[in-house]
């Protein structure tokens, strides 16, 4: 008989999980309401939908489907056991989007399923980027086959009616790897999330790729060994499908995942749909995207940006050295170009959010503390988030130093971003560490946050939302010990969800500990939030304020501003400035020649 008869009737139970991971302590982290949207989350569910549509099990097979993002959510394993044992075991814990901080939480989840004869699969990015760049037993792969896990590697569009035969046949794969055969993903099931899930986040916001893959070859990026150096698109279709289907169930706000929107061949054809969406239709899209330092260069692209939507645009600055801009092979991004490109957003009233990395080969506190002084002065930016660079698994900067021996950390929950993983030739690591803290309250001090609100007041930025930002971002590092991007309201815990292997604290002294630690952070952050209430409704009101104008906000002189100390302190800073020019001596002299032979 075959399976799909043997089946019939029966509900085949799909439990998506997006892990979180360990913070110091080893607990947890969680919210009540979390910042960022799991895109991998929302894809999957959109394909597990479309193959529970199609009844891909056979007739009359039911697959019951559950998303769990665990920053947001709590993961409840007992309740979970209990519905797998009613359906025999029936079903497939599918852990999803896994990043390497997130592996260890991963494989402590998978353990007890897997005890209880449950099946688990495990896809994302620490496996995708291992098998792309490593052997098939590097950095703890062999613990997903010790308790019978099974690898999924590539993207599942495609892919997941066979992995879901699999599992209802008792015959999941010990891997799945389709690294070298990265699907299209236009006509493709979209992402989605009933709005049940996407309550959890702040601001009701869900999320969407509209292209994957990136062809710039950025040494710490691991998107380029995972997606794939040959982008792929969805149609404006696509995009207008997804929309619609959100819309209907009245949510409206969305972070295009894309790693470079301003990349994506498309671009223009979805942004004229969005565009169409809002004006014609009434949808008041808002959108955040991340985008590249070139995109100023695109014709119509900011300015088309703004009217589709987009309300906050991240920019991957990374550095002001073009020396360690080189050194990490972004030679994309050229200093000579930040002011340019960010007073084209500002002419738009978008916020700007740029991600600055500490810890390049250059890098000293000296050098960093100075570099940051000059993004506050010379740089019309809103949002600056710190990052640590980090040898990713995936990225050619792990691979490099896994093939060398070099030293690295051998606890993959610290690879997020904000902690050190590996030696620095000019930093110890107590220093960069305190160079990574010491930059948040460089940059959000009560003044520069107050300049910003100015400039804010001064180029049509919607200020409240700019509150908002300043607030999450000046307060994450010194009152969570944690990234402003891992955050968000209200801080959840359990004492049965610490790490294995840490004591369990006693009730008596977590729970009260807990709450004096939630009163306390929420009056400091009480009252951040009415400083810069406060401190912007003065700005308001200020005589003049529309036509503030500081050296960030001044217009790029005749000399590309070729005196700012952007282009004279930082090192590399000459060597552009000489590339500028000289590039502008040719462009001239061609021009010239163009009209002696017209």
């Amino acid at each position: 008989m075959s399976n799909s008869r043997a089946t019939v009737g029966r509900r085949f139970q799909l439990v998506l999980i997006k892990p979180s991971h360990y913070d110091d302590d080893g607990y947890v982290i969680r919210w009540w309401r979390a910042m960022i949207p799991s895109n991998s989350l929302a894809a999957l569910y959109g394909i597990s939908a479309d193959c529970a549509e199609r009844e891909v099990l056979g007739p009359g097979v039911a697959i019951d489907i559950v998303a769990i993002d665990e920053t947001n959510t709590r993961v409840d394993i007992p309740g979970l056991l209990k519905r797998f044992e009613r359906h025999g075991n029936f079903g497939l814990v599918a852990l999803v989007g896994v990043q390497s901080n997130q592996y260890p939480r991963a494989l402590d989840m998978a353990r007890p399923f897997r005890e209880a004869g449950v099946p688990v699969a495990m896809g994302g990015f620490h496996i995708s980027g291992c098998l792309a760049m490593l052997d098939d037993e590097a950095v703890g792969l062999d613990q997903c086959r010790e308790m019978g896990i099974s690898m999924f590697a590539g993207e599942a569009e495609g892919r997941l009616d066979d992995v879901l035969r699999d599992a209802a046949a008792g015959e999941l794969k010990p891997l799945y790897d389709f690294m070298k055969d990265l699907p299209g993903i236009q006509g493709t099931p979209v992402p989605f999330l009933p709005k049940t899930y996407v309550e959890h986040t702040l601001g009701l916001s869900t999320s969407f790729d509209a292209g994957r893959g990136c062809p710039y070859q950025c040494s710490f990026c691991t998107i380029i060994n995972v997606q794939g150096r040959r982008s792929r698109f969805r149609s404006a279709d696509d995009v207008e499908k997804l929309v619609r289907m959100n819309w209907a169930q009245g949510i409206h706000k969305f972070f295009i995942t894309d790693d470079n929107f301003a990349r994506n061949r498309e671009w223009e054809a979805i942004f004229d749909r969005l565009i169409e969406l809002r004006e014609k239709h009434g949808i008041p899209l808002g959108l955040m995207i991340q985008v590249d330092t070139l995109c100023h260069r695109i014709e119509n692209f900011v300015e088309k940006a703004k009217r589709a939507g987009v309300t906050r645009v991240f920019i991957g600055l990374e550095n002001v050295n073009p020396d360690n801009l080189t050194a990490a092979k972004k030679r994309q991004n050229k200093i000579t170009e930040y002011r340019q490109m960010l007073l084209a957003w500002k002419a738009e009233g978008i916020i700007t959010i740029a991600g600055y990395i500490l810890g390049f080969p250059a890098d000293t506190p000296e050098t960093i503390r100075r570099d940051i002084a000059i993004i506050q002065q010379e740089l019309p930016l809103d949002i600056v988030e710190f990052f640590c660079l980090t040898p990713l698994p995936g990225s050619e900067d792990h691979q490099a130093l896994w093939r060398a021996g070099g030293e690295m950390d051998a606890d993959l929950n610290i690879y997020d971003v904000e902690h050190v993983c590996t030696p620095h030739s000019r930093m110890s690591k107590a220093e960069w560490e305190g160079i990574y803290r010491e930059a948040w309250a460089l940059y959000y001090t009560p003044k520069h946050m107050h300049t910003l609100l100015r400039r804010a007041v001064a180029t049509g930025v919607p200020v409240h939302s700019l509150v908002k930002l300043l607030v999450t971002f000046g307060t994450s590092v010194p009152i969570e010990n944690m990234h402003p991007l891992q955050t968000g309201i209200l801080r959840l815990m359990r004492p049965s969800e610490r790490r294995p292997g840490l004591p369990r604290e006693s009730p008596l002294i977590f729970w009260p500990r807990l709450a004096w630690r939630t009163v306390r952070k929420n009056i400091i952050i009480a009252g951040r939030i009415v400083g810069l209430v406060l401190a912007a409704s003065a700005i308001k009101r200020e005589v003049g304020r529309a036509g503030y104008m500081d050296q960030a906000l001044s217009p790029v002189g005749e000399d590309g501003d070729g005196k700012f100390a952007l282009l004279t302190k930082t090192m590399g800073g000459s060597a552009a400035i000489a590339h500028m020019n000289k590039v502008a001596r040719l462009t001239a002299a061609a021009r010239v020649d163009k009209k002696l032979v017209t």
